[in-house]
């Protein structure tokens, strides 16, 4: 996994679980209709996981590092599909879930490609009218000093629209938060 020791512990703790339920999900989730069948790209230590298996009825999630996914797939495997994957190369079938979702990962891909390839997959696996929502943090001396030594590819909200629609999005949105700085999208496959 691309992240510290201080980094994984910070993402691990149950402090970060209540700040993604209290704060960063409802903020990224703000007028989206989930559906019923949701996929989570890159769920890391599963503080949204926790969160989005009470709201949606079919849950999958995949993570790039084999011992979390093993770790989640313990905790959350009843209640969720739990998969090995790259958010690049998903084994699943186009056009499968309601909603693509991703919550502060995205600058833990190493390049912009390997980024693109993330969007152009959660376009592929999203039905006709399904929505990609995530959000991202934004460049600060304190996110840089978390991130020492942590692979850190933030996402420029000014490029972002044109990327995903160049993988062929529609109706694409990209905000920052009044306070936080953090960075939400939302994008349709039309």
């Amino acid at each position: 996994m691309p992240m510290n020791r201080a980094h994984r512990k910070l993402c691990s703790s149950e402090e970060w679980a209540r700040t993604t339920k209290d704060r960063i999900l409802p903020w990224a989730l703000e007028h989206v209709e989930l559906g019923a069948d949701v996929l989570e790209i890159g769920p890391g230590y599963g503080a949204n996981l926790r969160v989005l298996v009470e709201r949606v009825d079919h849950l999958t999630a995949t993570e790039i590092d084999a011992d979390t996914a093993r770790l989640l797939r313990s905790r959350w495997g009843d209640r969720a599909e739990i998969l090995h994957a790259d958010g690049a190369e998903l084994p699943l079938g186009e056009g499968s879930f309601d909603t693509v979702v991703c919550f502060t990962m995205l600058h833990h891909v190493p390049t912009a490609a390997h980024q693109d390839r993330i969007f152009a997959e959660a376009f592929r696996v999203l039905r006709p009218g399904g929505t990609f929502a995530g959000s991202d943090s934004q460049p600060s001396l304190r996110f840089r000093l978390l991130h020492f030594r942590d692979t850190m590819n933030t996402l420029d909200p000014a490029t972002l629209p044109a990327r995903l629609e160049r993988t062929g999005f529609a109706d694409v949105t990209v905000d920052l938060h009044p306070e936080t700085g953090g960075l939400r999208f939302r994008a349709r496959r039309a």
